[in-house]
């Protein structure tokens, strides 16, 4: 029919995609503890974000939604829990959203404007990258950790400065240098931003984040995180001064014009929270080390020394087929691939979590051994 013609470049695009390695479908499974069944196949799972792995007993569900936050889907349990959290991260005051994403939407967009300059590294999230094309301000990319660089952008003149850089990088895994970073921001009278998604609940005392690993925790401005990783919960969350989080409130999009999240989610966060987290961070350093060990031992560069492992294959086709083998041996760990990472540099992305188990690692690396011998030697 002639109105199905209108959407034949559909059609064409998905077929690039096909054609470039670059297509992506669901995987339908249900995940449990250290694994996740597809298709029947019980699978060790190395994909999940839920690293510290925390027992909880299951919450009583109650209703479910009712607005949003400035209307009357402000449940009790937010005051509650945002307290919780802005101590966390030692700041005055902290605003829970529905996701990481609308946090770095929100909080970027309310705080940055018209003449502003936002420095932002190059490999930060495709949330802060978005978050960042939203503003009116000037966006300057610096070169990943490169502090000399980021050194000679700040130098610019603007109303306000803004750096902005992960935690933890969610695809190399790495540290940013955010003592460097701090120093570099306080020179300047530039204003930091920290994405903690990966750092947060797992590194620094108490696990109160990348910051706190560095010792920085006061010299950061505005925290934006994720209730989803570490915490393994539901939600996103910002956390700075008062006055922050007063404009995000009345300025931010992705806070005002959505649902609130359900009550019996905020109390899970606090529940989590309130559990046995630093027992758990420890099993999770415990099974990094073993996990990294174990791959260097076979013969993998690594080059992370955090609970986010890539293992660099390149090609995209490749990297497909690894992803695959690792899956017929009973172990599932996603190719990624451009566009979440540059072409020709696809990978396995490893996630460590405490709910894996020595006999887990030991039958991992098993696997991961097979590969190597496959597919890099």
């Amino acid at each position: 029919m002639a109105s199905n013609h209108k959407l034949n470049f559909v059609d064409s695009e998905l077929e690039n995609l096909k054609r470039l390695n670059l297509y992506r479908k669901l995987r339908y499974g249900k995940s449990k503890g250290p694994h996740i069944i597809i298709n029947n196949k019980k699978l060790l799972n190395l994909c999940s974000n839920d690293y510290l792995g925390i027992h909880t007993s299951q919450i009583q569900i109650n209703q479910l939604q009712s607005s949003s936050r400035l209307v009357s889907g402000n449940d009790e349990s937010y005051k509650k829990l945002e307290s919780i959290l802005a101590k966390h991260k030692s700041q005055q005051n902290s605003l829970v959203y529905p996701t990481g994403y609308m946090a770095n939407l929100g909080a970027i967009s309310a705080i940055a404007k018209k003449k502003d300059i936002i420095l932002s590294d190059e490999l930060n999230h495709a949330s802060i990258i978005e978050s960042c094309k939203i503003t009116d301000s000037k966006i300057i990319i610096y070169k990943h950790n490169d502090m000399q660089d980021l050194e000679k952008k700040l130098k610019l003149k603007a109303n306000n400065k803004f750096v902005i850089t992960e935690g933890i990088f969610s695809m190399d895994g790495d540290f940013s240098p955010l003592k460097q970073i701090s120093e570099l921001s306080e020179k300047q009278n530039a204003i930091t931003i920290v994405d903690d998604a990966h750092g947060d609940f797992v590194v620094g005392k108490d696990g109160s984040g990348t910051p706190s690993y560095f010792n920085v925790e006061k010299k950061i401005d505005l925290y934006i995180s994720s209730l989803s990783k570490g915490l393994g919960s539901f939600g996103g969350y910002v956390a700075s001064k008062n006055n922050v989080i007063d404009l995000c409130i009345n300025k931010s999009k992705s806070f005002i014009y959505t649902s609130a999240l359900p009550s019996f989610l905020i109390e899970y966060s606090i529940k989590r929270f309130k559990s046995n987290r630093e027992e758990r961070k420890k099993k999770l350093e415990r099974n990094t080390r073993k996990l990294i060990k174990g791959l260097k031992q076979i013969g993998f560069e690594v080059n992370s020394a955090t609970h986010v492992i890539p293992i660099i294959i390149g090609d995209e086709k490749t990297a497909m087929e690894f992803g695959e083998f690792l899956m017929n041996g009973g172990v599932f760990a996603q190719p990624i691939r451009y566009p979440t990472v540059p072409k020709n540099k696809a990978r396995l992305r490893i996630s460590v979590t405490a709910w894996l188990s020595d006999k887990d690692i030991e039958r991992s690396l098993e696997i991961f051994e097979k590969a190597f011998r496959k597919f890099c030697n």
